[in-house]
């Protein structure tokens, strides 16, 4: 049986929010590291990442998962090269607890309707 498909986006979409997290973490790891630049994903576009995901090299005109990959973010720099900033990566990590939450609510209120249809309520 197949997932339906706003729970397969609402997956797709918690998974990215976790992803960028982990990157977030990684960047305050490395807050103190000479020489680190701060990384980030670029926003979740739920027409493109959920659906047309390419599975191989220039498979839809794209490169294999390139929309989730840590790009580089460029900004003002410590004099001992590290590009992190604290109370950014703060506002990164609040908008991607965000979208987790969000998207485990659609998650959430998806399985619900699903009960309710097959007659078996919480």
């Amino acid at each position: 049986m197949q997932m339906p498909a706003i729970m397969g986006l609402a997956a797709e979409a918690a998974a990215h929010a976790a992803t960028r997290q982990a990157i977030v973490a990684r960047n305050v790891a490395n807050a103190d590291t000479p020489g680190f630049r701060p990384f980030d994903l670029a926003p979740f576009r739920p027409g493109r990442d959920a659906e047309m995901r390419a599975t191989r090299p220039n498979h839809l005109g794209g490169s294999g998962g390139e929309a989730w990959r840590a790009r580089p973010v460029a900004g003002p720099l410590d004099p001992d090269g590290n590009g992190v900033a604290l109370e950014t990566e703060i506002l990164r990590a609040t908008e991607a607890q965000r979208a987790h939450d969000r998207a485990l609510s659609v998650y959430q209120a998806s399985v619900d309707i699903l009960r309710a249809a097959i007659g078996r309520g919480r």
